[in-house]
């Protein structure tokens, strides 16, 4: 989790942030979002980390800088005084069931967003899908030819996860598709509060399909609901067969696996059963559709599953 793996110590940011002004935004389909920035030093109102926890200074010097973040960073460096604890505790048990409570606050709190997001989905009848994947898997690229051969059957938004750059974000309104960019700064996922704010710029239709393209991470997008209806994985044949089983907790979350570029397969020494198998190993029964974002190969199957899902979406708002 992000106090282990130190994430979000930088700055989360939208498109159009800047420090303490009002910005206009306009969206490919002429839409105009005004929005405020502000500037909270660190993770922003989007973070949604749990900054009302305070230090809890109990004589223990851990670094307690007083900037205010009332967020703990995990910066326990050893000098706590071990006189000052319950006692018999030790240095590192103090530390670690300080992580733990800080990690049950980060989910509970992210869990609170995440069922206002899936309670406005469901209203609206929006099929909301977390795509999750390691760099270079081919997400935006798959991404990309969904929304182009999709184009017009009904309408469509996408919410773009990355460190740095609006890179993807361009790409994909490039297809026509209104998108926002969410970019993490040194946090390596996204989370609920930020779907929320970026749907509340952004804008999303009712009865359409909402894509999240989450930062590459096969480790803590796992972690965090966003009020998504299905998490979806991408695996690329160039990696790994044993990709499951290293990111056991990736696997057993997904509702859907994707594995993209298999015209590459005749070039390659992949193991597609094994990795299958594995998969299948975390979650028994769970769907698998062989694609290729590059020559459309088994493309039609992942759209008949979304156009599924939304019509389910649809019929229960």
């Amino acid at each position: 989790m992000c106090t282990v793996c130190g994430c979000g110590q930088g700055e989360t940011t939208m498109e159009g942030d800047h420090h303490g002004h009002e910005h206009e935004h306009v969206l490919p389909d002429g839409t105009v979002v005004r929005h405020a920035h502000h500037h909270d030093h660190g993770h922003g109102p989007a973070h949604g980390h749990g900054h009302e926890h305070e230090h809890e200074h109990e004589h223990d010097h851990a670094h307690g800088h007083g900037h205010g973040h009332g967020h703990h960073h995990g910066h326990d460096h050893g000098d706590l005084h071990m006189g000052h604890g319950p006692a018999g505790a030790s240095v590192a048990g103090m530390s670690q069931t300080r992580l733990v409570q800080i990690e049950q606050d980060i989910l509970a709190k992210n869990d609170g967003f995440a069922t206002v997001n899936r309670q406005l989905f469901a209203a609206k009848g929006v099929f909301a899908l977390n795509l999750m994947s390691s760099p270079g898997s081919g997400k935006t690229t798959l991404l990309v030819r969904t929304l182009n051969d999709l184009k017009g059957r009904f309408p469509m938004a996408v919410i773009e996860g990355d460190q740095q750059t609006s890179f993807d974000a361009d790409r994909i309104r490039a297809t026509g598709t209104p998108a926002i960019q969410v970019n993490t700064g040194k946090g390596c996922h996204l989370d609920a509060q930020m779907v929320t704010q970026a749907v509340g710029r952004l804008g999303v239709a009712d009865g359409s399909v909402l894509f999240v393209e989450n930062v590459g991470n096969l480790v803590c997008p796992a972690g965090f609901d966003l009020g998504e209806a299905h998490k979806v994985v991408v695996l690329s044949v160039t990696e790994g067969e044993d990709k499951p089983l290293k990111y056991p907790a990736m696997f057993a979350a997904a509702d859907l696996l994707l594995v993209n570029k298999v015209d590459l397969l005749p070039h390659l020494a992949f193991d597609l059963p094994r990795m299958v198998e594995y998969a299948r190993r975390l979650k028994p029964g769970l769907p698998v559709l062989e694609v290729s974002a590059a020559t459309g190969e088994g493309m039609e199957r992942w759209y008949a599953w979304i156009e599924a899902g939304l019509a389910a979406a649809r019929k229960a708002a």
